[in-house]
């Protein structure tokens, strides 16, 4: 009897440990804060692994910052082919053709096609008119793109949002319900041979489903966390569990500050890693707010992991 008590206890926790609310492990490979080792900067990266592919959302802006983080963690990056671009920011977009040229040889398919929100290619100009694209080190657009095709990259530009994976999805380009959130200054569109403010109509996220609701990864949250949540729920209505990268709301009034917290409750969110650009200040108030516990809040850094089963594994500075 004894026995069989103890043979079913360890039965139970090999299954429990085991178990996995999401098939994807995501790392950390590019955020201003580093670990021992590692290259810290203004700018965003996290890699997807599942059992079957390696996705990379954003690629920094040093075009060598993922390629060192990633050697540092012992990542294996060639096995990347699909790559998502949150925005066209070159902190964001800098690392894309030196990554590609690193790894075409041993894999012809890794960092080959690359997702962006529509809008991602329009020309942007300063505020006397001049080209002012920053997309991926270039301020022509058009030398970008021509540059990154020539080496094989297919862009796919979507409009809407878009299954990228069993369980992964696309928001494409996010309504501004919520919140007109305009945090690209000294951008400017050209409409009729006027310039216009960048709203960054192309900021996209990404949604992982798991098994408690969405998990929602953002370069720099532009289109608004709430608008984004809101985009998630519509495609499917899950709670907003997660949140992972950066949210800009550094330079966010308390107000406002609140007013995300407030609206992220009513999601259900219950976990925030918020590198990059949300600030600590902001997500220590959104985790006060919406009672996130302490086990649940991250300012992530370089190595910072949120594993399968949705734990998150800090990296040597947090």
């Amino acid at each position: 009897m004894i026995q069989n008590f103890w043979k079913y206890i360890l039965i139970t926790f090999l299954f429990s440990a085991n178990l996995k609310s999401t098939e994807y492990e995501i790392t950390i490979l590019a955020t201003n804060i580093a670990n021992f080792g590692g290259i810290g900067e203004w700018s965003f990266s996290a890699l997807l692994e599942s059992d079957q592919e390696s996705i990379l959302f954003d690629t920094g802006f040093d075009e060598n910052t993922v390629l060192h983080n990633a050697n540092l963690l012992k990542k294996d990056l060639s096995k990347v082919e699909k790559v998502i671009l949150s925005h066209f920011h070159g902190d964001h977009t800098g690392g894309l053709i030196k990554l590609r040229k690193t790894y075409m040889n041993s894999n012809p398919k890794a960092f080959s096609d690359v997702y962006v929100a529509e809008g991602f290619f329009d020309q942007r100009f300063n505020d006397l008119g001049e080209l002012r694209g920053f997309i991926g080190g270039f301020n022509q657009v058009s030398d970008f793109k021509e540059k990154a095709e020539n080496l094989g990259i297919n862009f796919i530009v979507i409009d809407e949002a878009y299954e990228l994976a069993p369980n992964l999805v696309l928001s494409g380009p996010v309504e501004r319900i919520f919140e007109r959130v305009v945090v690209s200054p000294g951008f400017y569109l050209k409409e009729n041979g006027v310039l216009v403010d960048d709203l960054l109509k192309d900021d996209q996220s990404l949604g992982i489903k798991t098994d408690k609701g969405w998990y929602m990864m953002s370069g720099c949250g532009h289109a608004g966390m709430m608008n984004t949540a809101h985009k998630f729920q519509q495609i499917e209505n899950k709670d907003v569990f997660g949140a992972i990268g950066g949210f800009h709301l550094f330079r966010s009034s308390e107000e406002d500050i609140s007013k995300t917290a407030k609206s992220l409750k009513k999601f259900g969110l219950k976990q925030l890693v918020g590198g990059h650009c949300t600030g600590i200040h902001a997500a220590r108030t959104i985790a006060d707010i919406a009672s996130i516990s302490k086990e649940n809040l991250s300012h992530g850094a370089i190595g910072t992991v949120v594993t399968k089963n949705l734990k998150i594994v800090r990296s040597s500075v947090e």
